[in-house]
């Protein structure tokens, strides 16, 4: 009887450390899933060139999260095909939440304009860390334009004789169509390339006009060289009170350039969930609220959902501009 009492107590304690052994296995494998992520560094692909603004926000925000998700962000300058090829490179990338997307609105314009036949909806959104409410028509200090009115009054008397700085197909450009549109007016609208081509431009005397974002040309302000029209949002920017917004001069155009992260389709949800997290703590952050606002950006955080709902918005504008654009 011993004997058997033995073996009965034996057999019930190693099915309890056999179901403990369960337990901690499959909170083992939850942690690999999500808790576990990130082991590794995770590359994150701008598809533009070091130094403009999408650079120089990915960089502010790689570095805040870095303390929050405790790895390294990477950052990669993948050029080309007007931001198609580092697209690309992400949408083609192994799933595991190692390889993001940085960029914005030109991804949406892409689609648009047939350069891609995919774009953020065809990607799982992370979320997005700033909003750039400063988009402006700039103009340099001995310019005959000092105020949007100006502007208008001049090209309705002077068809195409008003030159505007652009690249055919972005977000300036998309600006430039709407303006004309609301206005009245037509411009000489020049392809003359990308941010730093469009400000050479204006500093000789080539064109009149540069829409742009006021960040990229801060030191320029400060130092009355160029002067911004107006800018291109509901509400007077904060720190720059005194330049007023277009809407207030009869030109009812606000725009929103959003930066948005984005990962493979296929990435796991409890991965991205883990980023996202990061994300929201790192826009909270003093540091990053502090230099973001260098730049006179709004740093904002909108998750996953609310950043696709922004984007489907701004896509569905996007699709009603290009219509006026066919055939010119």
């Amino acid at each position: 009887m011993k004997g058997i009492w033995k073996k009965l107590t034996f057999g019930a304690a190693a099915i309890v450390i056999a179901a403990g052994l369960g337990a901690c296995s499959e909170e083992a494998s939850g942690d690999t899933k999500a808790g576990g992520y990130p082991e590794k560094p995770i590359e994150v692909v701008v598809p533009a060139g070091a130094g403009g603004d999408t650079d120089l926000n990915t960089r502010i925000m790689a570095k805040a999260m870095e303390k929050e998700i405790g790895k390294p962000l990477v950052v990669t300058n993948v050029t080309g095909a007007g931001g198609t090829t580092g697209t690309q490179k992400v949408k083609e990338a192994k799933a595991d939440g190692y390889t993001v997307l940085a960029f914005h609105n030109s991804m949406i314009l892409n689609k648009v304009y047939g350069l891609a036949d995919y774009t953020y909806s065809d990607m799982k959104v992370a979320g997005v860390g700033v909003l750039d409410q400063s988009n402006t028509f700039l103009v340099s200090k001995d310019s005959k334009f000092k105020t949007v009115e100006e502007l208008i009054e001049y090209a309705k008397a002077n068809p195409k004789k008003v030159t505007v700085a652009t690249e055919i197909g972005s977000m300036t450009y998309m600006q430039i169509v709407q303006f004309q549109e609301q206005a009245g007016v037509e411009f000489n609208i020049a392809d003359v390339g990308g941010a730093s081509d469009k400000i050479t431009a204006l500093l000789g005397g080539r064109v009149d006009i540069v829409p742009t974002s006021l960040g990229l040309v801060k030191g320029y302000i400060e130092s009355g060289d160029f002067v911004a029209l107006g800018v291109m949002a509901e509400d007077r920017l904060q720190d720059l009170p005194e330049i007023k917004t277009f809407k207030e001069q009869g030109i009812d155009l606000v725009v929103d350039k959003v930066f948005l992260w984005a990962f493979p389709k296929d990435t796991p949800d409890e991965v991205v969930a883990v980023f996202t997290e990061a994300m929201s703590k790192a826009v909270e952050s003093d540091e990053y609220q502090e230099e973001i606002k260098k730049s006179w950006l709004n740093p904002v955080y909108l998750n996953p959902e609310e950043a696709s709902k922004k984007l489907s918005e701004i896509e569905a504008e996007y699709v009603e501009l290009h219509k006026l654009t066919e055939g010119k």
